[in-house]
């Protein structure tokens, strides 16, 4: 009963980032009919499976979604697509516009079908630039928003990406709030329409609004960048024992940081008395920050800052972060059955609603479980389900 029960949308997505876009509606209450070769979405196939097709990067971007699969390279699979959105509210695409455009699909070709139709486009570039057609994926993103020259500034000076695909998500989510907002023009005015989420100007805006900096003004004050994430400090801190993540922001809380740990010597020194000063003497800041932190262990931090009020968490690894208290008190990391894969792991919807809370209608499907079923909804009879099954423009129903 999320939010968006009675959306349908037609998810012709692969990979990560438009998957996690239409898993994030489908969490949210529509109906997901997820649309995948015959060889089915490549995520399937990564990582280690008990079963092979369902491996866990594909099981955590498709659930709330059903499965049909279908050759759009034939026109009985074409046909399928332009049945499944005369009643549908939005279609996502991940594939460049230009080969939506080969398969006939094209936002006038399925416009034609559906005037109300949210057509939404999820790639690389926005189409009225030299980039217009050129592959896109995440790394190559990192490395033209800035990303990667950002972390050798911070770092040792070698370029690297993100250990995550980051620039997916970010693309992925502002996806979800383009859709939702065209849909709100379209039950205004009754009109759908084409909206195109490019990767590129999405995380161009993404991380120059913190580092554009002095360049923000004409003629420039200086080259780019904000310089207390730059700063080489800004790390977990290492304790006699371990790691810890701390911030130590305003005035109070450095007021309270310097009264826990007897520091008052630092307190009529002008590059720490300031919010200005500290920002001026960032690296000076956080270096000296450091050296305190070194001094006691993780549990003894966690205990002194949570008792000042300074903003404070364990540095977890991707094991111990399940059994963080906050998470598993709020029970994030729910062991669910999963019909073909037994237990596993899921995560839960972080936004919650007060009326109509939303969580994954259903786990990610089996290659085409759902083929005969989307197919008797859109009006196909046992006889061309049949035959389309023989003509291998869609594989044997899974029910």
């Amino acid at each position: 009963m999320g939010p968006l029960q009675g959306i349908k949308v037609v998810d012709m997505t692969t990979v990560l980032m438009g998957p996690f876009a239409t898993q994030t509606l489908g969490d949210y209450g529509a109906d997901v009919i997820k649309i995948e070769s015959l060889d089915g979405d490549v995520t399937r196939q990564i990582g280690p499976t008990r079963h092979p097709g369902m491996g866990p990067v594909f099981l955590n971007a498709n659930r709330s979604k059903r499965s049909i699969c279908l050759d759009l390279k034939k026109d009985a699979g074409r046909a399928v697509v332009l049945r499944l959105v005369a009643d549908a509210d939005v279609l996502v695409y991940n594939v460049r516009p230009q080969a939506m455009q080969r398969l006939r699909l094209g936002y006038e070709d399925v416009a034609a079908v559906n005037p109300r139709l949210i057509y939404a486009g999820v790639f690389g570039f926005g189409q009225d630039g030299p980039y217009a057609a050129k592959a896109a994926y995440d790394d190559l993103i990192q490395g033209g928003s800035a990303l990667a020259h950002l972390m050798a500034r911070g770092g040792d000076g070698t370029p690297r990406y993100v250990p995550n695909a980051l620039v997916d998500r970010i693309v992925g989510l502002n996806a979800v709030g383009a859709i939702l907002a065209s849909l709100v023009h379209r039950d205004r005015t009754g009109v759908g329409q084409r909206v195109d989420i490019p990767m590129f100007e999405t995380m161009a805006g993404f991380v120059m609004g913190d580092h554009l900096g002095g360049l923000t003004y004409e003629p420039p004050l200086d080259q780019g960048g904000y310089a207390r994430h730059l700063s080489p400090d800004r790390r977990p801190y290492k304790t006699s024992d371990g790691y810890i993540c701390v911030i130590v922001y305003n005035d109070k809380q450095w007021d309270k940081f310097l009264t826990a740990t007897g520091r008052d010597d630092l307190r009529n020194d002008p590059r720490f008395a300031t919010f200005a000063g500290r920002a001026t003497n960032i690296d000076h800041v956080y270096a000296e920050l450091a050296r305190i932190i070194a001094l006691r262990s993780t549990a003894e931090w966690i205990k002194l800052l949570d008792e000042a009020d300074v903003p404070a968490l364990p540095m977890h690894d991707l094991v111990s972060i399940l059994s963080d208290p906050h998470l598993v008190a709020t029970e994030f990391f729910p062991t669910v059955e999963h019909p073909s894969e037994g237990k596993i792991r899921s995560m839960r919807t972080a936004a919650t609603w007060s009326e109509t809370p939303a969580e994954p209608t259903r786990l990610a499907p089996r290659l085409g479980e759902q083929s005969g079923e989307v197919l008797r909804e859109a009006g196909y009879s046992p006889d061309e389900i049949a035959q389309l099954i023989k003509d291998g423009v869609t594989n044997r129903p899974v029910d």
